[in-house]
């Protein structure tokens, strides 16, 4: 039993390590957009792109509370997550507010420019995702991370559609209306990561209020039971 214990509390350890290691790529990957995109909307004059800076910002927040939780109580991973759906969620409302002042004030933005910047969102991020997608389902915390970069892609290559039909058409509505759908996205992934976080919240509440009436051998042998079944036989 305490053999099986110790060899499944390696595989775990080598996971968490494998994660970090990911997520440090990230972490870097979008620090770096950060800088370049606000540098980039500042000197042209860009709103799109300031905006879109903060986003990869944001990112870069969701990822230092990923990699404090990664090592932590399922509890505390699931109060990370809980964490990342707020940041979610005020970003969402930030873009609708981007959007209603595009929209009063008349402003046209540089199609070239939000292209460009654009497709290189879209690089970063769909490299992001790719090194994320194989931890999507190793538990909440991951999987909101995912949906944070997956919201990304979705979110570069409909600004890269709009800098186009903005190019085309020289109107600012292509912008607003993508701004919109963003923002609809981001509330919606907000929403649905702060309701499985309550309910892993709650769960984990429950699961240590048990423990803590166990024995301290009964409670061993009941997580090795949990993570590896076999070896109770």
């Amino acid at each position: 039993m305490d053999s099986c214990c110790e060899n499944k509390a390696g595989e775990l350890a080598q996971l968490r390590g494998a994660q970090a290691k990911v997520l440090y790529w990230v972490l870097g990957i979008n620090g770096s957009m950060f800088v370049i995109e606000f540098v980039a909307g500042w000197l042209i004059g860009s709103t799109a792109l300031l905006a879109d800076s903060l986003d990869m910002f944001g990112d870069a927040t969701v990822y230092v509370l990923t990699l404090y939780a990664l090592n932590r109580s399922d509890k505390t991973r699931a109060g990370a997550a809980l964490v990342k759906s707020g940041f979610m969620f005020v970003f969402g409302l930030a873009v609708i507010a981007e959007a209603i002042h595009k929209s009063v004030v008349g402003s046209v933005p540089e199609a070239g420019a939000m292209g460009i910047m654009g497709v290189l969102a879209l690089a970063a991020n769909t490299v992001c995702f790719v090194m994320l997608l194989r931890y999507r389902s190793a538990d909440l915390n991951m999987r909101s991370t995912w949906l944070c970069s997956r919201n990304d892609l979705i979110a570069n290559t409909s600004v890269v559609l709009a800098a186009i039909a903005v190019g085309v058409t020289g109107s600012l509505w292509p912008d607003v209306i993508v701004g919109l759908a963003i923002a609809a996205l981001f509330l919606h992934s907000a929403w649905q990561v702060s309701a499985e976080a309550i309910v892993e919240w709650r769960r984990t509440g429950s699961s240590e209020t048990v423990e803590i009436t166990r024995p301290s051998k009964e409670a061993t042998t009941g997580r090795c039971c949990k993570s590896n079944p076999s070896c109770c036989e």
